[in-house]
């Protein structure tokens, strides 16, 4: 599958956005697809986390771990186990015009060829929608702050 590639300016710090975005147990309050995000295991470095989702009637469900790098206030993301054969990817938080540039980065494979040939222009189209509702639900909280 194809790596997808979002972005979005935020009228925020890198540290306030990269703080929200480090709180994925919130994503399904901005995201309708997110059922649930457990958070099996926390540090200041890293997160455990199981992701319950719903994508057009068909559940997906997987557990990743989350690097947090507070130096350069980046997040990396990989898949530990779940219905997916690859998933990850990164969000750097980077100061831009007076505010905050996040790029969000998702390289997924479902580890089926024949829905891959079947679905692959579907499949990155709703993962590159499900990646912008999660930038515009951040920018959201950010900016709602204001």
């Amino acid at each position: 599958m194809p790596l997808v590639e979002a972005r979005i300016l935020i009228n925020g710090t890198p540290q306030d956005v990269y703080n929200v975005a480090k709180q994925q147990e919130r994503f399904p309050d901005f995201m309708s697809d997110v059922e649930e995000v457990k958070i099996i295991e926390r540090t200041d470095k890293r997160a455990i986390s199981e992701w319950t989702t719903n994508v057009e009637g068909i559940p997906i469900c997987w557990k990743e771990e989350d690097t947090f790098d507070d130096d350069t206030n980046s997040i990396t993301y990989r898949l530990l186990e779940g219905d997916l054969d690859k998933f990850e990817g990164g969000w750097t938080f980077e100061a831009k015009d007076g505010g905050t540039e996040v790029v969000l980065t998702v390289d997924f494979d479902f580890g089926m060829p024949t829905l891959a040939d079947l679905l692959g222009p579907v499949l990155e189209v709703k993962v590159r929608e499900n990646s912008e509702m999660m930038l515009n639900g951040i920018k959201n909280e950010i900016e709602g702050r204001s």
